[in-house]
């Protein structure tokens, strides 16, 4: 449980403080006892002695005790009806030299003593002082009791009000774990979030409530497809199933031109819903998810899609490149040059997924050629003057302030009006004059989504000769500096 691991780790971090507290006051003050009682000792030897010096016999101490030592060896207590004590190691040479100071300890039973030995002059010995430690430990005992106590009491205390403030704190995150156990067991994706505050709670709520909101648009957004799907895929299973059922019934009884006539129908729906059931997958897993943006020429790009598309359908589809913004069919402003020659300079360089990137140009130019006159040109134009990505109707998520390469592709067909800009983008829109056209309305779809996934921005209009002008600006690579600028 969270809310007792960090208590505990809060009490543990308190008591290594209040540890190192003790240890320290313990051995300051322990060092400072011992001082007070070396001069206590000192200041008795030096005032028995000056009484002694006067020829009287010095005041009795119960905390103390004074003696002679003689030269001999013998002791002499001061103080009437007191036993001698023992002299420790070393008081005999200060006894027979007169001369210098010995401070040592001394235990009598269960007692322990300080002593002091000061020599008297020569020939007179020295003068034995101890005093009893018994007050020194009594306080030792005293000051570790005392904080013994305290630690005890600090340590309960600093655990009962960690437990109750981590508990307040912790307290929207369980909000938030429990409303997530809700969202868990009832996959109810609009479950509401507890109120997000401005600490890292509020933000890891705020990150849910990001999440929760993409995981709602992206479940609304598959229920659409799969609603759209089985809506375009109800046409042409009817058209398939309806001639299969005429031709079992016929048994060959049919006209040869009808059953012809059938078996195109037949094989016409087969490619439809294969391409649908194909765009469809596209669509809904992304294939090109599993690539890394990398430097593209979008030129070269252009140019090698146009040239499939010239064999594949014999029409006339120019590249245009380095022109002014503007510049296409029936404007009057020639380019700098067509056709798809490297781009030394970088120019026209994009960042984007190579597979993803041919996908998009050839849904664009397939459009172009299926709303055009087979008799009119294609132009496919790549404006490498950093232009704004922002013009009308774009969508996509352009980043303010990064250069950007536009690639447009128009022709001379209907055109799209104002009002549906936006809509040619959405999956399965078919536009007024466009219902009889053979097509699954995801083209322009998966141009929106992979374009937009790499952060460009995708736009739809009439071009200056009136026809359809649709395309798509990504972010330009910008090249690195060479060694030495």
């Amino acid at each position: 449980m969270l809310r007792t691991r960090i208590t505990l780790v809060v009490v543990a971090a308190t008591l290594l403080a209040i540890l190192v507290s003790v240890v320290s006051s313990y051995r300051g003050v322990t060092g400072l006892v011992a001082d007070q009682f070396d001069r206590a000792l000192v200041d008795r030897a030096d005032a028995v002695a000056a009484v002694l010096d006067a020829g009287r016999v010095p005041a009795e101490r119960p905390d103390t005790a004074e003696q002679l030592l003689l030269p001999d060896g013998t002791v002499r207590p001061l103080s009437p009806g007191r036993s001698a004590l023992p002299v420790p190691p070393g008081a005999l040479a200060v006894a027979r030299s007169g001369e210098g100071r010995l401070t040592a300890e001394s235990t009598v039973g269960d007692r322990t003593f300080g002593v002091l030995v000061q020599g008297r002059g020569e020939g007179h010995g020295a003068l034995v002082v101890s005093q009893d430690y018994a007050d020194a430990e009594r306080m030792d005992r005293e000051f570790l009791g005392r904080i013994s106590w305290t630690t005890a009491g600090s340590a309960a205390a600093c655990a009962a009000l960690s437990w109750l403030l981590i508990g307040r704190i912790l307290r929207p995150m369980r909000r938030l774990a429990r409303a997530a156990e809700r969202i868990s067991a009832t996959q109810d994706l609009g479950t509401a979030l507890p109120a997000a505050g401005r600490d890292e709670v509020g933000r890891l709520t705020l990150a849910f409530e990001v999440m929760l909101d993409a995981l709602r648009r992206s479940r609304e957004a598959q229920q659409r497809l799969v609603q759209n799907a089985s809506h375009e895929l109800r046409t042409p299973l009817t058209s398939v199933r309806g001639s299969a059922e005429l031709l079992q019934r016929a048994r060959g009884r049919l006209a040869p031109e009808d059953e012809e006539q059938i078996l195109g129908t037949l094989v016409a729906e087969s490619v439809a819903l294969d391409e649908l059931v194909r765009e469809l997958v596209e669509l809904a897993t992304d294939r090109q998810a599993d690539e890394d943006p990398v430097p593209l020429d979008l030129a070269a790009a252009a140019e090698d899609c146009a040239d499939r598309f010239r064999q594949r359908t014999g029409r006339v589809i120019t590249v245009v490149t380095n022109v002014a913004a503007g510049a296409g069919p029936g404007t009057g402003v020639t380019g700098v040059a067509e056709g798809a020659a490297p781009d030394r300079d970088g120019a026209a360089v994009v960042l984007a997924r190579p597979r993803a990137l041919h996908r998009c140009i050839d849904n664009l130019l397939a459009n172009a050629v299926k709303f055009s006159p087979g008799d009119t040109p294609v132009t496919v134009l790549v404006e490498t003057a950093d232009p704004d990505p922002g013009r009308g109707g774009a969508r996509g998520r352009a980043r303010p302030g990064v250069p950007y390469v536009r690639l447009v592709v128009r022709d001379l067909g209907p055109g799209i009006g104002p009002d549906e800009r936006d809509a040619v983008f959405d999956r399965f829109y078919r536009g007024a004059g466009t219902q009889s056209t053979p097509g699954s309305g995801l083209g322009l779809a998966i141009v929106h989504d992979l374009v937009t996934a790499d952060r460009g921005t995708v736009f739809a209009g009439t071009g200056p000769a009136g026809g359809a002008e649709v395309g798509f600006t990504l972010p330009r690579a910008v090249p690195a500096p060479r060694r030495g600028q």
